[in-house]
């Protein structure tokens, strides 16, 4: 509302310098002075008269104001303002009120600052609400202003010159514009402190200096409390703070937490100072930094049990074991998910099997290799019967006879030793790769191969 009274204040006082002027009594003594040839009223040769109609000297912008855009628009005609401010004032005060709406209405996937990934369904339902409130817009000021409304606005359009800051919903989406603007300049000036670092940092080719970092995040902190109430504050920390963000990204690495919007801001409200104090401690490693960061640490995961409750931090705790994460994928899966927890048993039990074959110095590769295979089949099993589902039926075993000697006897040949057993010639060369059948003699012993066929009769 700023720029407007500073435009109505304007044309305000113009009108009324002009009417002062116009209406100014002549000085006494001095009879009013016309240029030769002329007589009062009339105009001066090559004088050029104004169309100003003063209407009144004095108004107040409530009397203009109105409710109804139609009613605002003749109000401001009526105290003579020019058709292209009136269309400025009109394109400006439309595109403020459904900025608002879009600030207010419109649930966006930032508002949802405890999730890890953003949601398909709002995501969809933003952009929708956003096309419809842009739609209404377009038709009001097409109603007001006429079909080239667009074209004329010279001065309203939003043009930014860097990209800014979402500040919408329950909270953020209410604040004052002039609240609104500070924001986003504390926000610009952040961006610009962080980027000149970083580049000089570069320039004397040095690594950022991680307490450095965390002094400047401290400074917009303090400059963000100067404008904001604190649950306006914690609500713009939650949204866009280093911390914040970190936490997203660990429950997104946990995969299956999926915290709530409360239990989100609990762990926020009782870490975020903690891990303050820690990144400005920075990595130091001596005994008294080393001690203090142990000591804020430990201090730090109590407060994160204390918020989450027991169960629930629990499973936060189980969560940042791979092994149990796989446990629950495969539970679920299964569409069993209680049974996460037997299959995480199995799952601890195969890996330390595992580490123990690996570690076995009397074991050649392959039969590592064999003990690995095993023992994988032996998880999957496992892991069926936790699920509550049944094991499919072992495959038969097929009975084949073992490998037998056979002592030569006086005329026995190799064609007639192979048909005697039911197997062929080959498969005997192959039981006995180091006889020499062409000097076999009575007495001899070769090794006759398993066969499914059973041996002919010799009679």
């Amino acid at each position: 509302m700023r720029w407007r009274m500073v435009a109505v204040v304007s044309l305000g006082l113009n009108l009324a310098l002009i009417a002062a002027w116009l209406l100014r009594p002549a000085r006494p003594g001095r009879p009013p002075q016309h240029p030769a040839g002329t007589m009062a009223g009339e105009a001066a040769p090559g004088t050029v008269r104004t169309n100003v109609v003063v209407r009144r000297q004095f108004f107040s912008w409530r009397e203009v104001e109105s409710p109804d855009y139609a009613v605002y628009i003749a109000n401001l005609r009526d105290i003579g303002c020019p058709e292209q401010t009136i269309r400025d004032i009109i394109i400006a005060d439309v595109n403020a009120l459904y900025s608002k709406r879009l600030a207010t209405e419109v649930i966006t996937a930032d508002q949802q600052w405890w999730r890890s990934e953003p949601d398909a369904e709002v995501l969809a339902a933003a952009v929708q609400k956003a096309r419809e409130l842009d739609e209404e817009r377009r038709a009001l000021l097409t109603r007001l202003l006429g079909p080239n409304w667009e074209a004329r606005d010279l001065t309203n359009l939003a043009r930014p010159s860097r990209q800014g800051i979402a500040l919408d919903g329950p909270v953020l989406g209410y604040l004052p514009a002039e609240t609104k603007e500070a924001i986003q300049e504390i926000s610009a000036r952040s961006e610009d402190r962080l980027r000149a670092y970083l580049e000089e940092r570069q320039q004397a080719g040095l690594a950022p200096d991680p307490v450095e970092l965390a002094r400047l995040r401290q400074q917009t902190r303090d400059e963000l409390s100067r404008v904001l109430a604190p649950q306006q504050l914690e609500e713009f920390l939650l949204r866009y703070s280093q911390n914040a963000s970190n936490w997203r990204a660990l429950f997104g690495q946990l995969q299956f937490f999926n915290p709530t919007a409360d239990e989100f801001r609990a762990v926020f409200r009782a870490t975020d100072n903690l891990d303050q104090r820690i990144e400005l401690l920075g990595p130091g490693t001596d005994p008294n930094t080393v001690s203090a960061r142990k000591a804020l640490e430990e201090q730090r995961e109590n407060a994160i049990r204390l918020a989450l409750g027991p169960k629930r931090y629990e499973e936060y705790r189980l969560l940042q074991d791979p092994l149990y994460r796989e446990a629950v994928a495969a539970a679920r899966e299964a569409g069993e998910p209680e049974s996460a927890r037997k299959i995480y048993l199995v799952n601890l039990a195969a890996a330390e099997q595992l580490a123990s074959i690996q570690a076995n110095t009397n074991l050649t590769a392959a039969q590592k290799q064999i003990e690995i295979n095993q023992l994988a089949l032996d998880q999957l099993k496992a892991t069926t019967v936790a699920t509550g589902q049944e094991l499919p039926p072992e495959p038969p075993q097929v009975t084949t006879p073992p490998r037998r000697i056979y002592t030569l006897r006086q005329g026995d040949t190799l064609p007639v030793i192979a048909l005697i057993h039911g197997v062929p010639v080959s498969a005997i060369q192959a039981a006995n790769p180091n006889v020499n059948f062409s000097r076999l003699k009575p007495g001899d012993s070769i090794t006759i191969p398993r066969s499914a066929l059973g041996p002919v009769s010799t009679q």
